[in-house]
């Protein structure tokens, strides 16, 4: 069942994001990179990236005892870590589910424009109305909203623990209402079969892998395998060998003995691919036309808005600090901290049985 509420959401062209972030020479790069490590140092700050942020970013938070995950791992990781400031490389959202679990922090951000379709496409007005329509359900959130939406929310769950906490209501009897994303929301709701009644967003990067291009790919390269994110669209979704959230598909490179992988996901995740399994092939899902495999479509704009020269900024000056109403941020840790009691609980369990 789907909710009948859909809004547009405007993405930034190029011309934008070059301007926010605008390319460096590897002189510039380096300068700026060793400008952030001590200035990471004198702010009492760690770096947190996501695994779809530049690789300048993502080696920055390694070297620096900072941490590249994915937005669970992010939440996890700025909650128990001791830093009195915590800059977090990604988008909007991320910053905000920091700044709720940590209320004493600073949280900072690099670029406050830099948001996510799925956290636009689910204003927090009419989002409260339709959970205004439907008391009976408990309401579920992807982490990609904001810290408005999750305040509405009983859960907020990722993409790698979602599966999971739904079925652990379904068996309740608990009928759900789910926002935003619509393709993830459909692939929980057929893996699980619990009564979902779901709003209508997506994700911008995710929704462009065309499934007919995919196919032909596969039938060129037989012995690749596939690895799709469950945001994405699915027909696209029927063709994986996995399916899972970035962890997931990063730890498929590892494992898996193929040589050769056809990958469904932001291309930003192909930098931690590659440094965990050097010798593995990688070749970026269809996007768009027959048999394309664009090398430069399947990026987050805002992602890319997130770069070492705003980063070094917003450390000098302290701007861009995410800042949420403490009632919003109260409400909203609520679901947050449900989900990471769950995923902790689980963790626990599976430990035990092994």
């Amino acid at each position: 069942m789907n909710a009948p509420l859909s809004f547009p959401v405007q993405i930034p062209d190029a011309a934008t994001v070059a301007r926010i972030n605008p390319p460096l020479d590897a002189d510039a790069r380096k300068a700026l990179r060793e400008r952030a490590k001590r200035l990471l140092r004198e702010r009492d700050a760690v770096l947190v990236a996501h695994y779809y942020t530049d690789p300048d970013l993502q080696t920055l938070a390694d070297e620096t005892g900072g941490h590249v995950a994915d937005s669970l791992d992010m939440a996890r990781f700025s909650h128990e870590h001791d830093a009195s400031t915590v800059v977090v490389c990604g988008v909007r959202f991320m910053g905000e589910t920091a700044k709720i679990l940590n209320p004493e922090k600073r949280v900072l951000v690099p670029e406050m424009q830099a948001n996510c379709s799925l956290d636009l496409g689910c204003p927090a007005d009419a989002f409260s109305e339709l959970c205004d329509e439907y008391p009976d359900r408990t309401v579920v959130v992807y982490a990609n909203t904001s810290a408005a939406v999750k305040a509405r929310a009983d859960w907020m769950v990722t993409s790698g623990i979602a599966l999971d906490i739904v079925g652990h209501l379904k068996d309740r009897g608990e009928k759900i209402l789910w926002a935003p994303d619509r393709f993830l929301g459909d692939y929980i709701q057929r893996m699980t079969g619990a009564d979902m009644l779901m709003w209508q967003a997506s994700c911008v990067v995710h929704e462009a892998f065309k499934a007919d291009a995919l196919e032909r790919l596969r039938e060129k390269l037989p012995h690749a395998a596939v690895l799709v994110h469950p945001e994405s669209p699915p027909a696209v979704i029927a063709l994986a060998d996995v399916v899972g959230s970035t962890s997931t598909l990063i730890e498929a490179v590892q494992s898996m003995p193929n040589d050769t992988f056809i990958v469904a996901t932001d291309r930003g995740i192909f930098h931690k691919m590659r440094e965990l399994a050097p010798g593995k092939k990688l070749i970026e899902a269809p996007t768009a036309g027959e048999g394309a495999t664009c090398e430069s479509c399947a990026h987050c704009p805002w992602m890319a808005m997130n770069g070492l020269a705003n980063l070094v900024e917003v450390l000098e000056t302290g701007n861009n600090e995410i800042l949420i109403e403490e009632s919003i941020r109260a409400r909203a840790a609520i679901p947050v901290q449900r989900m990471m009691d769950f995923a902790a609980a689980r963790k626990v369990a599976i430990l035990g049985n092994a």
